[in-house]
């Protein structure tokens, strides 16, 4: 399948305000498909971890269910990953 991380990046990072985001491939590029995701963005204030999830989720659309068979996620607002 081949996965461009960057794209993956990009994404997250266009559709949530002022979001950075950093993608990998927690084992290895031979499993392309499992990604683990940080994504870091003052959207997420105050808003539940189930919901900045979902932020997630839906930024990255098609991609979770053509592409992304599992993705570990992590979020933070700027002042929690400082």
């Amino acid at each position: 399948m081949n996965i461009d991380l960057s794209d993956i990046e990009a994404r997250i990072e266009r559709e949530i305000d002022d979001a950075e985001a950093s993608v990998t491939q927690p084992r290895g590029p031979e499993d392309d498909d499992h990604l683990a995701a940080t994504v870091v963005s003052p959207a997420f204030e105050g808003e539940t971890l189930v919901d900045q999830h979902e932020m997630v989720y839906d930024a990255l659309d098609e991609y979770m269910t053509t592409e992304i068979h599992a993705l570990e996620l992590k979020t933070y607002t700027p002042e929690q990953y400082d």
